[in-house]
């Protein structure tokens, strides 16, 4: 009766853990209750692991003192880990999130190959299923963590230029094949316990040192126009890997768990695919982001620079304007300046509206969170289908530190990396602004014909100067923020 009475808690747990998970991601589909969702699933997954420790009510006695050495170390990493990821999480700015998300998605991918690992070494999988899907999950977990540091780092600006070597495709065949044929191998020798397990441990350690490698090799070719991409499939990667570890170890809430992150994962990055008319194998095999003059001629036009306070002033008299919001905002920390201006624009009768792509910025989401954080309303928020036909009927376009999003060549011109892309059609509007730090090409080094366009002008500067420049100027006019 003592040890049924903490498995009929687990059980509890893990129904509870599963509901609160799910519920939580179905919150986390709105902007509005996204903030609640994250804590429920936060609640269901801290509920998940203090109850793991009940395990020790499980055991019998002779085994109990070992296990609670184990479980005061876990109770000891727990509280490291989860202080540090606390302090991190407050800290951080908002520039560095994407590399942050990137660094912790490759945690939960070397978690999951840790438990493989433990699982392999400890003689726990056992079965050709058993063996098959704990292997399965240790090359998708030991890539996730290898390919998202690389990613952290790419983000970080460790590593600025992405590895262009002929035939490094076939290198990277060749690694994959040989580590799931390595695998393959590894279960053939260890179904059946007919090989005992020290002479195969040699054998699991050149197993994960190719997933290692081949996480690295397949992410360091990848240009930075496709980092939101690429951080979404490590993202499925890491849920999935923790999913089939869970199915090895019964563990009901890490499959319910993994198997959710994993599925919304697939989802989201098929959405940032689409997002750009790119299949997946293109983004991780393609040399996606490398410089592509544009057509006609357009690179040589002169460009026509502007004032922060003659745009601010222009798009005072307008009666419509739509804001394109980049990754230059958000280095700047400028948004709440920015919506200061906005709320100037609103109080003299101009219509605002923010237009989003679902690739702008370095991760997926990054800047409704932005715009979120600012306190931009919800409802002047839009996303690219339901905005890119109003820029033709729009007086003024207000892009800031964006460029691959709103670059015209992805439909014009077929020798562009981007082309068939779906962007956002700012170059339609009556008049163009675009606020850059300098002359650069953007984060692909892809150049922008827009730029060069008979109806834009360029604001050149860091975002919150330039936007503080725009207050001040329509503040001049005697208008004041809305309240």
């Amino acid at each position: 009766m003592f040890l049924m009475i903490p498995t009929l808690l687990m059980g509890l747990v893990d129904f509870a853990v599963a509901f609160l998970v799910i519920y939580g991601l179905w919150r986390m589909s709105s902007p509005v209750t996204a903030a609640a969702g994250i804590s429920v699933a936060g609640v269901g997954m801290l509920a998940a692991v203090m109850a793991s420790f009940l395990v020790v009510f499980t055991v019998s006695d002779a085994a109990r003192p070992h296990l609670l050495v184990n479980s005061a170390l876990a109770l000891s990493a727990l509280i490291i880990g989860g202080g540090a990821a606390w302090w991190a999480g407050r800290k951080v700015a908002m520039t560095a999130m994407p590399q942050m998300v990137a660094l912790y998605n490759g945690m939960g991918g070397g978690a999951a190959a840790a438990i493989a690992a433990v699982a392999l070494f400890g003689a726990h999988a056992q079965g050709v299923t058993a063996l098959t899907v704990t292997l399965v999950g240790a090359l998708i977990g030991t890539l996730s963590l290898s390919g998202s540091l690389v990613a952290w780092a790419k983000l970080g600006g460790l590593l600025n230029a992405p590895l262009r070597l002929k035939g490094l495709q076939l290198i990277n065949a060749i690694v994959m094949l040989g580590t799931v044929a390595l695998g393959a191998y590894i279960v053939f020798l260890l179904q059946g316990g007919a090989t005992p397990l020290t002479a195969v441990s040699g054998l699991i350690g050149l197993f994960f040192i190719g997933a290692l490698l081949f996480g690295v090799l397949m992410t360091l070719p990848i240009g930075g126009a496709d980092m939101p991409v690429v951080i979404s499939i490590y993202n499925a990667f890491t849920g999935l890997a923790v999913g089939l570890e869970g199915f090895v170890l019964q563990a009901p809430a890490l499959m319910i768990a993994g198997m959710l992150v994993g599925a919304a994962g697939i989802a989201l990055t098929a959405l940032m695919a689409k997002a750009m008319n790119r299949s997946v194998v293109h983004v991780l095999f393609s040399h996606f982001g490398d410089s592509a003059k544009p057509k006609h001629g357009a690179e040589t036009r002169p460009l026509k620079v502007t004032s922060p306070g003659d745009a601010g002033t222009a798009m005072r008299y307008a009666a419509s304007v739509i804001i394109v919001p980049g990754y230059g905002l958000a280095v700047a920390q400028a948004q709440q300046k920015l919506y200061e201006f906005v709320k100037l624009l609103q109080a003299a009768g101009v219509g605002v509206r923010f237009a989003v792509h679902p690739v702008a910025g370095r991760m997926p989401g990054q800047m409704d969170v932005l715009l979120a954080e600012a306190g931009v309303p919800y409802d002047m928020i839009f996303q690219l289908e339901d905005i890119n036909a109003e820029f033709a009927n729009t007086d003024m376009v207000l892009v800031i530190g964006a460029n691959d999003v709103v670059n015209p060549s992805a439909r014009a011109d077929k020798s562009s990396p981007i082309y068939g892309m779906p962007i956002l059609n700012a170059d339609q509007a009556k008049q163009v602004y675009v606020v850059k730090r300098g002359q650069g090409k953007g984060y692909a080094g892809i150049a922008n014909p827009l730029f060069y366009a008979d109806n834009c002008d360029m604001v050149y500067g860091d975002a919150l100067a330039v936007m503080s420049g725009m207050v001040e100027a329509v503040k001049g006019l005697g208008l004041s923020a809305a309240s």
